[in-house]
């Protein structure tokens, strides 16, 4: 049904050789083969009979979703070298590989404190307990109970604070006043008025789901069209909608293969015991079962992050990622290939709390292979960008520099001030980025924020939510005069209302 692709476009050529390989286009090539058999399908018009077949029966609809995921996962030109797929400025690459190199360094020194191996067979009674309690593993912490173990992602934000570009001396700084703020890399971010023209559904005459009664209703749903659900969240998700098509713009349809995936990273981990493993029980016990909104996903957010920790279906984002992930054998079976387990910088991301990623989709989805699926797309989207090092514009370094812009520009004052007494805004702001707000923002807020994420397929309205919390406290701001009584203004998010705050700082701010 797919040729080659040699004689198309680079990009088309690209996602037909990556279509080719899937599921989906082994589905229907079956059904297409199928329908030959009935009794409509005539020789002297075989091709468009078999189309308008394929049509009729949603198929082309489902390639037509398959082909806008593929456009909307980040770029990889086929002609560029490797290591420009992964990120085009050599420093940014440079910094990721010396913060790799560290967070791998402080995972060894852990492994060795403890004399327990990064990866390792687990005996078959430890197995068989752990599939006894699969469902219920809240209840105990599985793998022995390593709670001495302490998280160590740390120090993410110190990295970005000490990047330069060699070749730029910062005479030219982009954006203003530059040297007020902690990032000083330059890269393009986007200012209020460009901010204006890109969110323009967001405008103040726009009517937005969190802001109105009545939701516009479109049959998106029904016509299972990937790009009019991600036109449709611009605005906001009903609460009723909003798992379908949110599982819709990510092309998640939760297929039997999906399910037998997930069943066998379940096993995989019931088979091997990791490191990290300990780290993902000791941050859930520690946090998530004690948190107000999450705590009863707790089985939940340990089923979905050990078999991510064990998913290599998440290697395939890393050919344009700046990360590199490292491997490790697994103690007990012979040195080869199929006997490693690579670890990535996720695994290690304890410290910003990943789970945050998980619990918000748990109110979603109660079925944790569609609950999986979802997250993982939604990983390899947008949040393994909170967690690298790159120039990406929906990166955490954009983002914080993003921030930072809006905030000298149309609140100088505040950001001096703040700077003045040694409350640099990034260094409160960056703890919600860099969880796109989970754990901070009341659960209905949260995923009023998110519909935008996917909406807009970016993560900047993360930073310009961060600017314009700082907007809406200003005023109590500039009377604190310390740290400790900056963050206390800032402590509790969880009254805040997104889309005015967003909706007011971009259309009601003066230029």
């Amino acid at each position: 049904m797919m040729d080659d692709g040699s004689e198309l476009s680079p990009t088309v050529a690209h996602i037909v050789r990556r279509l080719r390989g899937s599921h989906l286009h082994s589905q229907i090539e079956r059904r297409a083969k199928d329908c030959l058999h009935q009794p409509e399908i005539k020789l002297d018009s075989l091709k468009e009979d078999v189309r308008s077949f394929l049509k009729t029966s949603g198929w082309e609809r489902q390639l037509q979703n398959a082909v806008y995921r593929e456009l909307h996962l980040p770029p990889s030109h086929p002609a560029a070298p490797p290591e420009h797929l992964k990120e085009p400025l050599a420093y940014m690459r440079k910094a990721q590989a010396s913060w790799e190199k560290r967070v791998l360094k402080s995972l060894n020194s852990m492994s060795t404190e403890l004399g327990v191996p990064l990866a390792r067979m687990r005996p078959a009674a430890e197995q068989k307990e752990l599939a006894n309690k699969w469902n219920e593993m809240g209840t105990d912490e599985p793998g022995g109970g390593k709670t001495q173990i302490i998280p160590f992602y740390a120090g993410l934000l110190q990295v970005l604070i000490g990047l330069r570009n060699p070749n730029h001396d910062g005479s030219e700084a982009v954006g203003v006043r530059s040297h007020w703020g902690l990032i000083q890399v330059p890269l393009n971010v986007r200012d209020i008025p460009q901010l204006r023209r890109a969110y323009s559904e967001l405008s103040l005459t726009t009517g937005q789901l969190g802001i109105d009664d009545h939701a516009h209703i479109h049959p998106v749903i029904v016509e299972q069209d990937s790009a009019a659900a991600q036109q449709y969240s611009r605005q906001g998700c009903s609460t009723g909608l909003r798992a379908d098509l949110w599982a819709l713009i990510l092309n998640s349809n939760n297929q039997p293969q999906d399910v037998m995936h997930y069943e066998q990273l379940t096993a995989g981990v019931i088979q091997h015991d990791l490191l990290v493993d300990n780290l993902i029980y000791k941050d859930v016990k520690l946090t998530a079962s004690n948190d107000d909104y999450y705590f009863v996903f707790e089985d939940f957010l340990y089923q979905v992050l050990l078999c991510f920790s064990r998913d290599t279906a998440v290697l395939e984002h890393f050919k344009y990622n700046s990360a590199t992930p490292p491997r490790s054998f697994i103690q007990g079976e012979r040195m080869s290939r199929t006997h490693t387990h690579t670890y990535t910088h996720h695994h290690m991301n304890l410290k910003e709390r990943h789970w945050t990623h998980v619990a918000p989709l748990c109110f979603l989805y109660n079925e944790p292979s569609k609950l999986y699926s979802v997250f993982r797309e939604m990983y390899i989207r947008y949040f393994f960008r909170l967690h690298s090092i790159s120039s990406s514009p929906s990166g955490i370094v954009s983002l914080c520099l993003q921030f930072e812009r809006l905030l000298q520009t149309h609140l100088p004052q505040l950001f001096y001030h703040l700077r003045q007494i040694g409350a640099q805004p990034l260094r409160i702001a960056f703890k919600w980025m860099v969880r796109a707000f989970s754990g901070y923002l009341s659960t209905d807020q949260l995923l009023l924020l998110w519909d935008r994420i996917l909406g807009y397929d970016s993560l900047e309205v993360v930073a310009v939510l961060a600017a314009a919390v700082f907007a809406f406290r200003a005023e109590n701001l500039m009377e604190v005069t310390s740290l400790g009584s900056a963050e206390a203004v800032l402590a509790d998010l969880s009254t805040l209302k997104v889309m005015p705050l967003i909706q007011v700082f971009l259309f009601a701010t003066a230029i």
